[in-house]
């Protein structure tokens, strides 16, 4: 009967807690898939090869596809064509890319 009593005892107390707690929001930034795109069209502008990320490609698509079908497209074929370039022929294409998505303007999709 005592342990009954006793955890009972501690069961109340581990749903009132030491004292009241209160509500905080914490806005949420809106995930822009274009800001991912841009971030890695610039990497290869900049010089980096091709790696591991080809991989992801069709969820970055598909993701930009949520908000912009068109631009998905583009992109679509703009990623595919990358994955045949290295060097200098990457980073031209790269670039290109960019421009094409709207994406070499300052504060777009940062």
């Amino acid at each position: 009967m005592r342990t009954h009593c006793t955890a009972a005892a501690l069961l109340l107390m581990s749903f009132t807690g030491c004292g009241s707690v209160g509500e905080e929001s914490i806005p949420v930034a809106k995930h822009d898939p274009l800001a991912n795109v841009r971030s890695t069209l610039l990497n290869y502008a900049n010089g980096q090869p091709l790696a591991s990320e080809v991989a992801s490609f069709g969820s970055l698509v598909e993701e930009v596809r949520g908000i912009d079908p068109q631009k998905a497209e583009l992109l679509e074929g703009g990623l595919q064509d990358l994955t045949t370039r290295s060097g200098a022929s990457l980073r031209s294409k790269a670039k290109e890319l960019i421009r094409k998505l709207g994406l070499d303007s300052p504060g777009q999709a940062e």
